[in-house]
């Protein structure tokens, strides 16, 4: 999976689509992403002793990676592309204007 946990990405489809946001999970045997502030879910609690407070709290909930885009910081969200280093180090590159991610 191109996407990892830190990176910026913008949500391409569904009902979130245009949001942007920092992936807080990745999760590569589903195929799945968590993105901060995307997605969001309430949740009913109930009280489990005194470590969690019961309510109504919000839940960030996963996307298919397919949907959201990494976002470079030139030219916005773009594709994935690698590249290797001199020493044998695999870079993330942008598709459009090659730059490191």
């Amino acid at each position: 999976m191109k996407i990892h946990k830190g990176d910026q990405v913008q949500v391409l489809a569904g009902k979130e689509r245009g949001k942007r946001g920092e992936v807080i999970r990745a999760m590569p045997t589903e195929r799945k992403v968590i993105v901060a502030g995307v997605n969001i879910a309430k949740r009913h609690t109930r009280s489990t002793g005194a470590t969690t407070q019961a309510g109504i709290i919000d839940k960030d909930m996963p996307l298919p990676v397919a949907n959201v885009a990494i976002v470079c910081s030139k030219c916005g969200p773009t594709r994935v592309g690698y590249r290797f280093e001199a020493d044998g180090k695999k870079v993330r590159v942008c598709r459009k204007c090659g730059g490191d991610l």
